[in-house]
């Protein structure tokens, strides 16, 4: 009786249609904006001044404003630009958006590999993170929109996969250059995103603006578009349904003019909340404290320093490892059961370490984590990033991604992302102190975090697999707690049968 009150069923069904060669090209073109992502994120460079803070606390090994700033000022940049990047992706499409920050990735990669000084590298990662506020704003959506609503899953999780590729690329690249002589190994690891961004710049180029988006526009000639595009992106020619459920969605969003605005009304209360609690709760889970600093805190715990890198690389293979578990998973298991399975996974391998480190590590710097002990560590924060890569990793970027009625898709995609750089800065800023100040106990506390979003999502969560995007609304209305800030509001969603007759050309 518990799973029927928590959960909803598919009443809409998925519409005809294959996994095709061209979708999956356009998707992987796309998710190359989360492997630039990734490896900003990678990139971050710790372990260079460890050797400056060796005879302080083992919690207080390192603590620079500097640094954090460098790696906050990205998330900034990228908060503010994901605005932005919202009425381009209504206006203009999901394709100029990725484009634009594929050309936003690329000048700051170049401006971050030719620098003389701090500025220069701060100024460089700000223009990554317009790069990054542009594409985590539109791919997720891009990958959502191109999927078969059956294989949605699959293919939105591409983006944390590539996000995963990225950021073990980082950790590889500063392994290497970590033994170059003369010093500068720093600037080939800010100048090799120049890779990936070109890559993303000039895929855009050739991608496909996804049927949702064509007719959203409206206009005869892209309802016309929409449908050969449609049939090419699904290998069949019966895509009547699923153009049916589009053209109704988009009339309903002819008369939103102020999305921002419209998005709080009350019939979008599910969905606003989702698009702050989700994101929120995917940086609280402390992944931050891994990959971020993952080298400090292994060489905090007695590693050395190629050794402390060699181990988070350890941790990247198997955080990528999982989330491409996740992308098989998803649309047979749902999204509910990975957010759950993985979030006990989580909640276990945090107490564990921090039980650990309150028993095995103090304050004084001679005194180091036993190598026993230091494995037994090592193998829970493994366990921490499986279960985070396989549940909150990708589907915090699936699920916000899909439940936006299209009206409001790209406010809602804006908040989401938004959100998720707001914290992401606030850990990265707070981070150190609270390392410093409540060494182990900060296991303690996003473990307590984990806990809470894990009761959250068995209580207000529905189950989106297998649910059209365009009928996702559904859910809701079916939906416990839900169902009363939606109900009578179906109705007049359904609304658009002036679009009938362009509908049937």
């Amino acid at each position: 009786m518990a799973a029927s009150i928590f959960t909803t069923t598919n009443s809409g069904g998925p519409y005809n249609g294959r996994i095709t060669s061209f979708v999956v090209l356009s998707c992987v073109m796309a998710a190359m904006g989360g492997v630039i992502f990734g490896y900003d994120i990678g990139i971050s460079d710790v372990y260079a001044r460890m050797r400056a803070d060796s005879d302080v606390s083992n919690y207080c090994k390192f603590d620079s404003q500097l640094l954090t700033t460098f790696t906050s000022s990205l998330y900034v940049a990228g908060l503010v630009a994901t605005f932005f990047a919202a009425s381009v992706t209504r206006a203009f499409g999901r394709r100029t958006s990725i484009l634009i920050g594929g050309a936003a990735f690329l000048s700051g990669a170049a401006l971050g590999g030719a620098a003389v000084d701090v500025y220069m590298l701060i100024l460089g990662r700000v223009l990554l993170g317009v790069g990054v506020g542009f594409a985590n704003q539109s791919v997720p959506l891009y990958l959502s929109e191109m999927a078969p609503p059956q294989y949605r899953g699959a293919f939105n999780n591409g983006f944390q996969f590539s996000v995963g590729i990225g950021a073990l690329s980082a950790n590889l690249i500063n392994y290497g250059t970590e033994k170059i002589s003369g010093g500068w190994g720093w600037r080939l690891s800010l100048a090799l995103a120049a890779v990936p961004a070109s890559a993303l710049a000039l895929g855009a180029l050739f991608l496909s603006e996804t049927p949702n988006s064509l007719v959203q526009r409206g206009r005869e000639d892209d309802l016309h578009r929409a449908r050969i595009l449609l049939r090419k992106i699904r290998g069949t020619p019966d895509v009547g349904a699923e153009i049916e459920d589009l053209v109704s969605a988009c009339a309903t969003s002819k008369s939103s003019r102020r999305p921002f605005r419209d998005f709080m009304r009350r019939r979008y209360r599910p969905q606003l909340v989702m698009a702050f609690a989700i994101p929120f709760f995917q940086q609280v889970t402390g992944i931050n404290v891994i990959a971020f600093y993952a080298p400090l805190l292994f060489r905090t715990m007695g590693l050395g320093e190629s050794a402390s890198l060699m181990s988070s690389i350890v941790t990247g293979l198997v955080g990528t490892t999982s989330t491409f578990l996740s992308m098989l998973a998803v649309d047979r298991l749902g999204r509910r059961t990975l957010f759950i399975a993985g979030g006990l996974q989580m909640l276990a391998s945090q107490l564990v370490v921090g039980a650990v480190l309150a028993a095995h590590l103090g304050d004084d710097p001679r005194e180091l984590l036993g190598k026993g002990w230091a494995f037994v560590v090592l193998i829970a924060v493994c366990a921490y990033v499986a279960g985070f890569g396989w549940s909150w990793g990708p589907l915090g970027w699936l699920v916000p991604s899909e439940i936006f009625p299209i009206e409001v898709r790209s406010a809602g995609q804006s908040v989401s992302v938004a959100v998720n750089f707001l914290f992401t800065f606030a850990v990265a800023q707070t981070f150190l102190a609270m390392l410093c100040h409540m060494k182990a106990g900060i296991f303690f506390f996003f473990a307590g975090w984990v806990a809470v979003m894990t009761g959250f999502v068995y209580l207000f969560l529905p189950e989106t697999k297998d649910v059209p995007m365009e009928r996702m609304e559904r859910v809701w209305g079916e939906h416990w707690f839900w169902r009363r800030f939606v109900e009578g509001e179906e109705e007049e969603s359904g609304s658009g049968g002036g679009m009938d007759g362009v509908m049937k050309q």
